[in-house]
């Protein structure tokens, strides 16, 4: 599908719920539009180019599309630029869609998920909250001051830099690294 003229569109509105409301989500690069899906906002930040390039080289563009919901935690552009580029690049191959496929569905939890609702279960969970990923892997969150992160598979950890960016069919986090499975 192509998104060109369509986001462009969705770019003239403005986050309309959440405690962003009537701001542009800074730090997610592009005004949101609540009642637009993941995708048709993703493809409008100019912080995310990365991610949605690897969503659409994983073929997932139709599934994050879909109703969901969804909570999807989403590396920036900066946070892909750690990654080793001959790496990101040969995971963008056409050969290796699963594995690029298996990382990007890492970072998707079914359900919809505020920072309100994971800072209660951190709390809950006395200090660790630990979430199934679409994927299937375990990611663990934890908190450090009023501040969300998440801890991967290899024990490597992204922060939460901008929370409750609501869309249709979900919210989105964003992160600052790239999770691994």
């Amino acid at each position: 599908m192509d998104y060109g003229q369509r986001g462009n569109i969705i770019g003239k509105y403005l986050h309309q719920s959440g405690p962003n409301q009537g701001k542009n989500c800074h730090g997610w690069g592009a005004p949101m539009y609540p009642s637009k899906n993941i995708i048709e906002n993703a493809v409008n930040s100019k912080d995310h180019t990365t991610l949605v390039a690897a969503v659409k080289a994983a073929g997932l563009v139709e599934t994050l599309a879909g109703p969901g919901p969804f909570t999807v935690l989403a590396p920036t552009d900066n946070a892909f630029a750690k990654v080793p580029k001959e790496a990101l690049n040969n995971l963008m191959l056409p050969e290796n869609k699963a594995k690029l496929s298996s990382i990007l569905t890492y970072h998707v939890i079914p359900g919809k998920w505020s920072t309100a609702q994971i800072s209660k279960a951190i709390k809950d969970g006395k200090g660790m909250y630990v979430a199934k990923s679409v994927q299937g892997g375990e990611l663990t969150f934890w908190m450090k001051g009023k501040d969300v992160y998440v801890k991967d598979a290899q024990g490597n950890s992204a922060k939460v830099t901008v929370a409750d960016v609501n869309q249709s069919n979900g919210v989105i986090h964003v992160i600052d690294a790239v999770l691994m499975p």
